[in-house]
Order: C-alpha cells, then sequence, then structure tokens
C-alpha cells in the first residue's frame, strides 16, 4: 500500500555518541535542524498536495535522536506539527531515537502531541558489535525500550544494520531473531556503508574493516526480508535513500541505487526456488503465475531471476494472474514437454 511520509531531518542533536558508522549531515544533507516555522509551513503545503488522498500519510522526524534534543526544541517542533494531525491532515507522527532514550514522561508527552509510531535504531542485539560501533547503549536497552513503546499504544519499528565492524553472520542471524520476538510493527535494514569522517572510513582507511560487496549485502538482506515476512513483519525500508550528499561521500560498501529492488528480487527467486524444490515433480518447464504487482520482482531486473533458475535447471514463465488471493502470492502450474 502507498504510505507518505512528510520527513524533516534533525542531524546529530540529542546523539551522546558518535557511532562508527554514523555522519548525519553527510547522510541527509541536513546541516540544522528544521524549525518550528519551516515544520509548519512544510507540513501546510503537504496538505494542500495530499488532499483526498486515500493512503496513509505521517508527519515524520528522522536522523539524531529526536526524544534526546534540547526539551524545548523538541516540544516546539510537536506543537507545530501536531495541528495537522489534530485535524485530519495526517494519520500520526512518527519520529525515530535512540533506545536509552525513552522513558514514561517522554512517551506521555509524544502521546500529548500526536505521535504514533516511535522506530528505535537498533542496529544490533549483540552487544559486542554496538560496543565496537561506540552505540553507548545494550542489547537490554531495545529491549527495554520496545517494550514500553509497546506497553504505551505506539506502533513500535526497529532498525537493523547488516554488515557493521565485529558482525558476523551468524550474529547478524540472532540479531533479526532477536528483534523478532520483541513483535515490532516494521523494520527497516541498511547495509553499513564507509561514509567520509567516520569512524568506519579511518578503519577502512587502515585496512581494519571491509566492507561488505553488493552482492553479500544483497544476499544477507534477502534472507533477513524473507526472515521477517515469514513472520509477518513489515520490512518498510531496505537502504538508504539514494541522497546526493549520500553518494557524494559514501567512499566504500554497498551502495547502490536500486538496492531494495535487488533485494527483493532475490527474495522472490530463492521462494521460486524453493517451491519449485519442495514440488516433487521432475519437470524441468513451469509456468508461474503471480499476482499482477508482484510481477517485475518476480521476473528480477533485467529478467534475472528467469537465467538465475535457468541456471539451475528450471525453466519458466512468469505471468500476472489478477484473481491471485494476497495470502498467496504465487502459485506453479506444471507445464510438461510437447514433442
Amino acid at each position: 500500500m502507498k504510505h507518505a511520509n512528510i520527513a524533516f531531518f534533525v542531524p546529530h542533536l540529542g546523539c551522546p555518541n558518535r557511532c562508527s558508522f554514523c555522519d548525519q549531515k553527510r547522510i541527509s544533507g541536513s546541516v540544522f535542524p528544521p524549525s518550528p516555522e519551516q515544520v509548519s509551513k512544510t507540513c501546510e503545503e503537504a496538505e494542500q498536495r495530499l488532499k483526498g488522498r486515500n493512503f496513509p500519510a505521517e508527519i515524520a522526524f528522522f536522523g539524531g535522536s529526536f526524544t534526546a534534543v534540547d526539551p524545548v526544541l523538541m516540544e516546539s517542533l510537536l506543537k507545530a506539527a501536531y495541528p495537522f494531525v489534530k485535524n485530519g491532515s495526517f494519520d500520526g507522527i512518527r519520529i525515530s531515537t535512540r533506545p536509552d532514550a525513552v522513558d514514561p514522561p517522554v512517551l506521555a508527552l509524544l502521546k500529548k502531541y500526536g505521535v504514533t509510531t516511535i522506530e528505535l535504531g537498533a542496529q544490533s542485539m549483540d552487544d559486542r558489535v554496538l560496543l565496537k560501533n561506540g552505540r553507548g547503549h545494550t542489547a537490554k536497552d531495545v529491549e527495554c525500550a520496545s517494550r514500553l513503546i509497546r506497553g504505551s499504544g505506539f506502533a513500535l519499528g526497529l532498525q537493523m544494520m547488516i554488515g557493521l565492524p565485529g558482525e558476523t553472520w551468524a550474529s547478524c542471524q540472532e540479531t533479526a531473531v532477536k528483534i523478532a520476538a520483541l513483535k515490532p510493527d516494521c523494520v527497516r535494514l541498511y547495509p553499513a556503508l564507509v561514509v567520509e569522517g567516520t569512524d568506519l572510513a579511518r578503519w577502512y582507511r587502515q585496512g581494519s574493516y571491509v566492507p561488505l560487496t553488493v552482492e553479500q549485502a544483497a544476499d544477507s538482506a534477502a534472507w533477513l526480508l524473507r526472515f521477517f515476512e515469514d513472520r509477518k513483519i513489515a520490512v518498510i525500508r531496505i537502504g538508504l535513500h539514494a541522497e546526493k550528499s549520500l553518494e557524494k561521500s559514501c567512499i566504500a560498501g554497498p551502495i547502490h541505487p536500486a538496492f531494495g529492488e535487488m533485494v527483493y528480487s532475490r527474495t522472490w527467486r530463492n521462494r521460486l526456488l524453493d517451491r519449485l524444490e519442495k514440488s516433487g515433480s521432475k519437470e524441468k518447464v513451469w509456468k508461474i503465475f503471480v499476482r499482477p504487482e508482484m510481477l517485475s520482482k518476480a521476473v528480477g531486473q533485467k529478467r534475472e531471476n528467469i537465467r538465475w533458475l535457468a541456471a539451475m535447471g528450471y525453466e519458466v514463465e512468469i505471468l500476472p494472474d489478477p484473481s491471485m488471493p494476497a495470502e498467496d502470492p504465487f502459485w506453479i502450474k506444471e507445464v510438461k514437454h510437447c514433442i
């Protein structure tokens, strides 16, 4: 379903730590936080643009750690946004913050001003990885904050980073298991990128950190996407937005303009191969029917999934079928050779 975020970035403000991978100013292109007047004006313009919408829309404060900024600034930004939630122009306010910057008084304030979703930058649930990367919080902090958020009636989002220094594939999978156990409403997956001016950039140049390749990151994210989808946890973002400032400052790592599409495509081909192999049939020619909106993901970029399945010994044709139910994204019909 389509969804609109009117996003404001609050770079670095409130962060007590400098994480190994983070330079929010370079990543977001923002140097100063928005003023309440800017928030109000932008929301007014979006209000007119989105009139008559039939899809959800939220006001969002991303970057930095929103609940750790100066309380006066935080409340002024919320006050500027809240009237547009109160009058029904937007469905709520979404914020992102640190796991160790959440407590009952802060949650009460957020509730007062129409915040509906809180995303936590968990990044990893391995304390060794968190410590090595200067996160300044523990996995226990993520668990405690998540329980507080859910218990206060907010929707919970958790953000996970792939390929951080100190992470292994086993610890990455364990992070996914622990995140799923917290029952978030949504998850974001980000590959670690080497951005100029960060500790990662220094470690990369020293040779002590080797980032994931695009292929490695895509394969890992595809496994994670399927893991969360199988548990009915929505993955609402894969990879960072391709901002010009990020493209200029990223010196290494798995940056790709269509990273999300690449990951979805790989998830589909893995699911298709599983279905074909579990069929028990010795036939190698198949017709695969999918919901029309899933066709491009199933086929893959430049038909890469068709070629990949052919290399695995399966000749397939993937076709749209508008009658497919939402709970069953594809079904497979055996097609015999005609000789």
